[in-house]
């Protein structure tokens, strides 16, 4: 729909046009449409109640052979819902999590996952103050690029303006220059050629090498690739309170994602069969993750006389909500679409489209 308004919010320009039906009218297009457009349950003939029940068992690993036997469903039904979903739940962590905020310590990891006939990988960032998710990718290859798109999304998460951010990875090399090369900004010189590029101030590097002697582990070999080992303690103190350098809270998130994607489970017999599926579920697990779970290390004290611990989710640690989400309220969340962009035509644009770009292009 190419409508003007389109991506805006509290213009005036939604009105009802059936209680009943619950559909409503755009006076700039005059386009009808459901309350359900731009959320998961848009155009579905089954109850919200019955797609919410599947979605949430899918979130959690039941198989979908279970969830054909209790519900009475068709297994592409079940697996339409969940691609449906994982949709939802992806343009959802577009809008409300990759937003500039001043993550403080993120720490990233791999996951290597058996598909048929071949090996994939999965790598995933997380904020350790908040323990939110803020990304993953999926690849086949586990080089340079592949990280390189992981610290990209974890950009698009940061600000600029932000006190210090503390990367804490493995050993794998490609960590140190996807960072120093992707948070890095052109300096304007108003001259002629390609602006030079200015790294982030107060961004650091450290890593957790565990080390092996006959396939027994010994310890852990702990580094400050960038940054002095005083700065370095300081933002883990900053961001987790006490501790060494570590790699402990993305293993944990590690350890929720294999519980959630039989896929990713160790010595399981089932696979991923393609890519595309593997990271829908990643999409779907990760949003419901942030939203609708609450992490026990994320209480905080209640108030004296209600209840002694106040529980929180990472949404709400990171200040992205003010409340636990539940999962029918994650599916039913609107998504605006895409800002309406002016048609590109020869010659100058008519008084019309001139009165359009000055009403809806701000």
């Amino acid at each position: 729909m190419n409508c003007p308004a389109r991506g805006k919010l509290l213009e005036g320009n939604i009105s009802v046009h059936s209680l009943k039906e619950r559909r409503y009218k755009c006076s700039v297009c005059q386009k009808r449409f459901a309350e359900t457009k731009g959320t998961a349950f848009y155009r579905l003939r089954h109850s919200q109640e019955i797609v919410t029940q599947v979605v949430t068992l899918l979130s959690f690993g039941c198989p979908t052979q279970a969830i054909v036997a209790a519900f009475g469903l068709d297994e592409r039904t079940v697996t339409s819902w969940q691609g449906r979903a994982s949709q939802h739940c992806q343009s959802l962590h577009q809008e409300l999590v990759s937003t500039p905020r001043d993550l403080g310590q993120v720490q990233m990891d791999e996951l290597r996952v058996r598909q048929q006939g071949r090996v994939v990988w999965m790598a995933l960032a997380l904020m350790v103050s908040t323990r939110l998710w803020l990304g993953g990718i999926v690849s086949d290859n586990r080089d340079c690029a592949f990280i390189t798109a992981l610290v990209e999304k974890v950009r698009a998460c940061a600000t600029a303006l932000c006190t210090g951010i503390l990367f804490c990875t493995d050993g794998f090399k490609a960590y140190i220059r996807a960072v120093r090369q992707v948070f890095r900004e052109s300096v304007p010189t108003g001259r002629a050629g390609r602006p030079r590029m200015q790294s982030w101030k107060r961004i650091f590097i450290a890593q957790a090498v565990k080390q092996y002697e006959a396939s027994r582990f010994v310890g852990i070999d702990r580094r400050v690739i960038e940054g002095s080992p005083a700065e370095v303690e300081a933002m883990i103190e900053r961001t987790q309170g006490k501790g060494v350098i570590n790699t402990a809270f993305i293993e944990r998130l590690n350890a929720t994602f294999r519980q959630c994607l039989t896929s990713l489970a160790r010595r399981g017999r089932a696979l991923a069969r393609h890519s595309k599926t593997l990271e829908a579920g990643m999409y779907l697990v990760g949003t419901i993750y942030n939203f609708c779970c609450e992490h026990k290390s994320l209480r905080i004290a209640g108030l004296i006389g209600g209840h002694k611990w106040l529980e929180r989710t990472p949404a709400m640690a990171a200040g992205i909500t003010d409340h636990r989400w539940t999962v029918r309220e994650l599916l039913s969340f609107h998504v605006a679409p895409p800002a309406w962009k002016p048609p590109k035509r020869r010659g100058r644009p008519s008084k019309a489209t001139k009165q359009l770009i000055a009403r809806w292009c701000q």
